[in-house]
């Protein structure tokens, strides 16, 4: 049984903030770094870094390369969007659990601020015509805007705005009454996540409408942020780590990817011989509330127990390291009796994580 024996993070930053000009290398590496020194280690078999929107060039490896671990390390970066940075963990995990690896460096990062600009050429010779995001299916039709698939999940479920807007005001306050981030590493001057503020009234009156019922208070702003942990085989478990009792990632309705967490949910509870009841804490994605409120009603988790020192709202969303960012909280959060970590991403895929101290 895999277990996580380090996890740290930067802090999470809006797209143009503090972390504007830092390479993907720049966000991870004193990342990595922490982790190895927390742990007491100075080399790792691998490492698996999800990246949503970057420039390629398999990340991992300049990361690998950059922390100074030796070069048989080779990298290895994942793509599944949001997802990915818990991916990765669940990847790290079959290596060690499968005897290809003892120690493994897992995560993601993401730069929205220095994302490469994107083309379709014309087959035929025309002038190429730039794009923001790829495609997640292979249907126009079943291909949602991630924000009208939100707003769509809001008035199946009946959530109002006011209802909406509830969450993300809880999520910013209890994210504001931590004095401090133990798992944050200090980049560029930041050891506090720099979206978190106090949501009045008149703010949430004047936020910009997105999709239905969802604004810019109820989305989660994109950011920068990387966040990664160190899986080890469980023989090299010491106090305080995290033993990754089970997980899954599942494919569901791509029309409606605000609802995948819960079936992985389901399938993660299930290998773990636990349910929903048996949750002591849990940090779930908050891209939308109206996503993060359907997901934990759907899921049948206590509200209580989910994201209590705040969410993504009051964070931001870097989207391959969004997943880690789950399980570095969860590592540094979580008490007795079970945890979980859930993720929702574009394209209709869910993926969860179930440890236990």
């Amino acid at each position: 049984m895999a277990v996580i024996l380090a996890a740290r993070r930067t802090a999470v930053v809006p797209k143009g903030g503090g972390f504007v000009r830092l390479s993907l290398e720049a966000l991870a590496v004193p990342v990595v770094r922490a982790c190895l020194a927390d742990a007491g280690i100075d080399a790792v078999d691998e490492v698996i870094c999800a990246n949503a929107i970057g420039p390629g060039g398999n990340p991992a490896r300049r990361i690998a390369l950059a922390a100074g671990l030796p070069e048989r390390v080779a990298g290895l970066t994942i793509d599944r969007q949001c997802a990915g940075g818990l991916d990765a963990l669940l990847l790290a995990a079959a290596l060690v659990d499968a005897g290809r690896a003892d120690f493994v460096l897992a995560g993601g990062v993401e730069s929205f601020s220095r994302r490469p600009l994107r083309f379709l050429t014309d087959p035929e010779g025309g002038e190429p015509v730039a794009y923001d995001e790829a495609p997640f299916t292979p249907w126009p039709a079943r291909n949602p805007r991630m924000a009208d698939a939100a707003a769509a999940l809001a008035l199946a479920c009946g959530y109002t705005r006011a209802a909406q807007e509830a969450w993300a005001v809880a999520s910013h306050t209890k994210a504001l009454a931590q004095e401090k981030w133990p798992e944050i590493v200090p980049v560029a001057g930041l050891q506090r996540d720099a979206f978190t503020r106090k949501l009045t009234p008149a703010l949430l009156r004047r936020a910009p409408v997105v999709a239905g019922t969802i604004t810019r208070a109820t989305a989660a702003v994109a950011a920068d942020g990387a966040a990664f942990c160190l899986v080890a085989a469980d023989r090299f478990a010491v106090s305080g780590a995290l033993h990754i009792i089970g997980g899954r990632t599942l494919g569901a309705d791509p029309e409606q990817p605000g609802l995948a967490p819960v079936p992985a949910i389901a399938a993660g509870l299930a290998q773990a011989g636990l349910g929903a009841d048996d949750i002591a804490h849990a940090e779930v994605m908050e891209a939308y509330a109206a996503q993060a409120m359907a997901c934990v009603e759907a899921a049948d988790l206590d509200p209580a127990l989910v994201n209590c020192q705040g969410g993504a709202l009051a964070r931001g969303h870097p989207i391959g390291a969004s997943g880690a960012v789950l399980a570095v909280r969860l590592f540094h959060s979580l008490g007795v009796g079970p945890g979980l970590a859930a993720i929702a991403s574009a394209g209709g895929l869910g993926t969860a994580l179930i440890v236990q101290r």
